[in-house]
């Protein structure tokens, strides 16, 4: 109960206040029309007072402004929904975690359809995910699907939600024209808290002899602030729309520039987008065509760059002098380079060109047909085709250390992903008022195909040596999906909904069908509360109980689309026989496991939905419970004497329990003047039920690299505690409060130190996630702020482990070191203390936006808002590296959220 107490103890608060606020401008308020919202079901849609599942609708009103991706429009929105961007650099996109972590090796993605054509769980080489290719400015809505029986509809690929997106469509009327632009400058939020030049000399003197002080030099060099910049971008859209002779049309044009604040990191987008919603034969067949291109260019700073910045000598100048490695200072070794030694960055920077371009373009047609002798039956039909191709290279000089020792090395690469879609689907709608009972009902089939292929791609080196043999990749994969659903509303007061969907996969074909099909239902129920005679007057708006049952499936596992069955490859160069005078390749066997079949996630969802003083009150609270079974595991370990040492495995149960809830109150309402405050919390806890070897067994499946050594993980999966637990050492400490070097808790009592005394201690699994937003308005006037908290999350601080006296001492080089190597002194890394689990909750205002708009400047109906923005405006966390919202848990050299302010117009006609 412990966990539940921030979202308990907030909400009646808050809830009180609202109250307050809304008694003292009862004089003020007006009369709310009573408009029907409706939201989008998975092949349907339904008026949101009837919705019986876990949904979320956010439209362009609410959105974050100045989104440089999709997933920011909406982040801190609703509650369930987790989002965190990749990194900072500009496209790199965002991961989305709807309700917690939901797999252990599968996808924990939610399945994307935007316009109604399912996307694959992977972006193109070069880009992030697949909406990051999609132009935020296109987009009309998000309809977030969240438990069970909402997403069973989809059944296969469901278990981590379902996000329907739609884009923005033209009307019949007059002809409409928007403009917009904005122009931004980016700066970085911190510097990784390593020494200053004069604090590692002190460092080195105090721990080093004097072969090592005389390494250190005279230059003051903070590599950190040489690798980043102030960076500059500006975001311009148009989009024509209207209607012609009954054609209703948008066309929309955009082109996003965007500069990193690492040096030589950029970021190009080109979009466009048509939209026609055309009716035929009276109105009863109408046709929908969504078209959107997208072309990128990108260029990404070198790897490894921001870890070269953080370690490099700040005692060293940047430039050596002499002609050598580019100008620049390396480390030598007899005269020669050091291999060992720390890169310089700025020489990193300057050596690599690492570039990609990717073309996409996405359409669909979806017809809908009404039948003339049935009017209340529809034939539909989505025929959607999704393309994308990637070309990239990278490129780095020989002048440099970077490849000095290759005389330069270039890779050029490129991939192409088709996704088909074809879908038909019969729905019937027909209120029978006889028994006060509407009925809509769905059922159809739907066959997707989706293919990638990659030609092989070697590295060549200028010293001109053969690079390995290699091979063209491509895969194909299928699936075949029959569904139905029924929902009934009775007397506007009760509502039942049940689906199922029966899915085939060709990933789980391993010479037979046994494993092929699964079949997924749903079933919800709605009870609206304020629609019985006894609430009626009583100043509730809406107060419906929601309860929902639901089973779904994960089919994602790693990349692999034939795991299930038997195959043979041709080895590769490394693995050749010698025969005669010659090296063959042979074919060998690939790893397989017949019995790989579907992660199924059931998930129990009840909620309500409230709504009070005309709606000027209203949110939702929800309790939700997931079990999956059979978790996909990719490479887990499997007994000796196999073709591997790893498999493709069902291996167990997870459990995830929670609750969410939202507010939004309106306390201001007047013909000039609006306010509105939204707040939203969530808490899960999720636990592993069961592994392969039993609920009993000490096994654990590693996982989280780190750097420093070589292979070392420092997280782990194992029964009894949260996924992605910390595996680590409890640090001793001395009666000064001082941590004791290598000295950890004997936890087993065997007298020594060894893996069987480390422990799992926290995790990134959060206590509680919050999200508050405003938006004002007096009359031309508009603010708005968006902020959120998290509550209970814990990093792995690398940076910090990977720093020690070792680096003053050891090597034939030095490096800096983080702040905290002067008071651990830690002779060598001790990478495995949960000291370097640091708390990483924290408070953060993503968004803070004034605008005033200029109306009817041109003509009657147009207007001008010009407005400012910053985002990223404020972090308060006790972390102590650079940002403590990191996806994954592990810092070892992240590229920073930047802080950005902006300047837009807004144009209307």
């Amino acid at each position: 109960m412990r966990n539940y107490t921030t979202v308990l103890k907030i909400a009646p608060a808050f809830l009180l206040f609202a109250g307050t606020m809304l008694r003292a401008q009862a004089k003020d308020s007006l009369k709310t029309a009573d408009i029907e919202q409706v939201v989008l079901i998975g092949y349907g849609k339904q008026k949101k007072a009837d919705v019986t599942g876990s949904i979320s609708s956010i439209s362009s009103k609410d959105f974050n402004g100045g989104a440089n991706s999709p997933a920011q429009l909406i982040q801190g929105k609703t509650p369930g929904v987790s989002i965190t961007g990749n990194n900072g650099a500009p496209g790199a996109g965002a991961s989305i975690r709807i309700r917690g972590i939901g797999s252990l090796g599968g996808s924990q993605a939610p399945l994307i359809v935007i316009d109604g054509v399912p996307q694959d769980f992977t972006g193109i080489t070069g880009a992030a995910d697949p909406l990051s290719l999609i132009n935020p400015n296109d987009i009309e809505t998000f309809d977030i699907l969240k438990d069970a029986s909402a997403t069973a509809i989809y059944g296969n690929r469901a278990s981590n939600g379902v996000i329907l997106v739609t884009t923005k469509r033209g009307s019949a009327g007059k002809f409409k024209v928007n403009f917009s632009t904005l122009a931004s400058v980016s700066t970085k939020m911190k510097n990784t808290n390593v020494l200053s030049a004069d604090e590692f000399r002190d460092f080195v003197k105090a721990n080093a002899s004097s072969a090592y002080q005389a390494k250190l030099g005279t230059a003051n060099t903070n590599w950190q602030d040489l690798i980043y910049q102030t960076a500059t971008g500006s975001d311009n859209n148009i989009a024509l729309s209207g209607g012609i002779k009954g054609l209703p049309y948008r066309l929309s044009l955009g082109y996003n520039e965007q500069n990193g604040i690492v040096r030589t990191n950029s970021f190009k987008r080109t979009s466009a987008g048509l939209n026609l919603t055309p009716k035929f034969f009276d109105n009863h067949l109408a046709v929908t065509v969504n078209l959107k291109g997208t072309f990128t260019d990108n260029r990404f700073a070198a790897g490894g760059v921001i870890g070269s910045a953080t370690y490099f000598d700040p005692t060293q100048p940047v430039y050596s002098g002499n002609a050598n490695y580019g100008g620049y200072y390396e480390w030598l070794l007899n005269g020669d380079l050091n291999v060992n030694g720390n890169a310089n960055p700025l020489a990193q920077l300057d050596a690599t060109r690492d570039i990609s371009s990717i073309w996409r373009g996405l359409g669909n047609i979806q017809l809908d047909y009404k039948s003339h002798f049935l009017p209340e039956l529809h034939f539909n039909v989505n025929a959607g085709y999704d393309y994308a191709k990637s070309n990239g290279s990278k490129r780095e000089s020989g002048l440099y250390k970077t490849a000095f020792a290759d005389k330069g090395r270039s890779r050029a690469y490129s991939q192409e992903k088709e996704n088909r879609l074809l879908e038909t689907y019969l729905s019937y709608t027909k209120t029978i008022s006889s028994i006060n009972t509407n009925v809509d009902l769905v059922g159809g089939y739907a066959y997707q195909n989706f293919y990638r292929a990659e030609p092989y791609a070697p590295t060549y080196n200028g010293n001109n040596v053969a690079p390995p043999v290699g091979r063209d990749f491509a895969t194909r994969n299928v699936l075949l999906s029959f569904y139905g659903r029924g929902i009934f509303t009775i007397a506007n007061k009760y509502i039942i909904s049940a689906s199922i969907r029966r899915d085939g996969s060709s990933r789980f074909y391993n010479g037979t069908k046994d494993n092929v099909w699964g079949n997924f239902p749903g079933v919800s129920v709605g009870w609206k509360i304020n629609e019985e005679s006894f609430l009626k007057g009583k100043g509730i708006n809406t107060l419906k109980l929601r309860a929902g049952w639901g089973k779904t499936g994960n089919q994602e596992l790693s990349d692999n689309n034939y795991a299930a069955s038997g195959s043979y490859n041709l080895s590769n160069g490394g693995a050749q026989y010698y025969l005669g005078d010659a090296f063959y390749q042979m074919y060998r066997p690939n790893i397989f496991n017949p019995r790989l079949t579907w992660e199924t996630t059931t998930t129990k969802n009840i909620g309500l939905d409230y709504g009070f003083a005309k709606n000027r009150i209203f949110g939702s609270i929800d309790l939700f419970q997931k079990v999956a079974d059979q978790l996909l595991v990719s490479g887990a370990p499997i007994a000796a004497g196999d073709v591997s040492n790893n498999n493709n495995l069902n291996v167990g149960v997870m459990d995830s329990k929670g609750i969410e809830g939202s507010i939004t109150v309106v306390p201001i309402k007047t013909e000039d003047t609006t306010l509105e405050l939204s707040f939203n919390a969530t808490h899960y806890d999720s636990k592993i039920k069961e592994l392969s070897q039993g609920a009993n067994d000490s096994f654990f499946l590693p996982v989280g690299g780190i750097t420093g050594g070589v292979g070392n993980t420092i997280q782990a999966h194992a029964v009894g505690y949260q996924p992605y637990a910390f595996y680590v050492f409890q640090q001793v400490y001395d009666n000064a409060g001082k941590p004791m070097d290598g000295v950890f808790v004997d936890r087993n009592g065997d007298g020594k130190i060894n893996n069987s005394d480390k422990y799992y201690y926290k995790s990134t699994q959060p206590d509680a996630i919050l999200g508050f937003s405003t938006k004002y308005t007096h009359k031309n006037w508009d603010a708005g702020l968006s902020a959120r908290a998290v509550i209970g999350n814990y990093v792995y601080n690398n940076a910090a482990s990977n720093s020690s006296l070792q680096s003053a001492a050891t090597n034939e080089y030095l490096q800096n070191v983080y702040s905290t190597a002067v008071s651990n002194q830690f002779a060598t890394p001790q990478y495995f203390s949960d000291i370097f689990i640091e708390n990483a909750s924290f408070f953060r205002i993503d968004n803070v936006n004034l605008g005033y708009t200029f109306r009817d400047i041109l003509a009657t109906g147009s207007s001008l808002r010009v407005y400012g923005m910053a985002q990223n405006v404020l972090v308060i966390t006790k972390y102590t590296g650079v940002d403590p919202e990191v996806f994954g848990g592990i810092d070892n050299g992240y590229y920073q959220m930047p802080r950005v302010y902006s300047l837009g117009l807004n144009f209307n006609f």
